[in-house]
């Protein structure tokens, strides 16, 4: 059987003008990771990254640590979904700065546009997001060559939904499973005869105490 992992990307600059960039913080924490996945033994076969800068910078920072030969292929689907429009700014151009303040308004956001009927709270509805991540995972388990390992840098709302959706499990649980993934967390799923089944869920063993992030 396949190997697929799914990684959540480093801290990002949460408070900051521009979010997508990842922090010094987020970067050691791709660089732990790459360091124990070598150590580990495993060579995936392919490393795939969303096209998001915090992505793409996480991407880099794991293979160079673990010098793995090889080119990081970007897929926009991949991507997070759109924060826009799910939690309201505090002013004109300014999100929450209030780490548990803004996961609050983040977690009801993502109750309202489960939920929505109609014109989606934003840039995609949450079928949509759900559909194209879930279809991201299959074309990823398709080109995967027997028995490999696939790498895949993504998000915390695209592994939490992709996690939910392989137990049968819904809206609310995938929020729950949003909330405590970790940066550089490892989801482990397995591909083989009988589909994609999930094995292990937001492993960060890699990290010490004082380096586990969740925003």
């Amino acid at each position: 059987m396949g190997a697929i992992l799914l990684v959540r990307h480093g801290q990002a600059s949460f408070g900051s003008a521009d979010y997508d960039v990842l922090s010094p913080s987020g970067e050691q924490q791709a660089r732990r990771l790459g360091a124990a996945l070598a150590a580990r033994g495993i060579r995936p076969a392919s490393v795939i990254s969303g096209s998001m800068r915090r992505q793409r910078a996480s991407a880099a920072a794991l293979v160079a640590q673990a010098e793995w030969p090889l080119e990081v292929s970007v897929d926009a689907a991949w991507d997070e979904f759109e924060l826009s429009g799910l939690v309201p700014p505090t002013s004109a151009d300014q999100q929450p700065r209030d780490r548990e303040a803004y996961q609050d308004a983040l977690e009801a956001g993502m109750h309202r546009w489960a939920g929505a009927v109609g014109a989606p709270l934003t840039g995609e509805s949450f079928a949509t997001f759900a559909a194209r991540t879930e279809s991201a995972l299959r074309t990823a388990a398709e080109r995967q060559p027997r028995g490999a390992t696939t790498l895949v840098v993504t998000s915390a709302g695209v592994i939490g939904w992709l996690a939910a959706s392989l137990l049968g499990a819904g809206a609310e649980q995938w929020i729950r499973l949003n909330r405590v993934c970790v940066n550089t967390g490892v989801t482990t799923l397995i591909s083989g005869r009988r589909g994609i089944s999930l094995v292990a869920f937001n492993d960060h063993s890699h990290l010490g105490p004082q380096e586990i992030t969740y925003r």
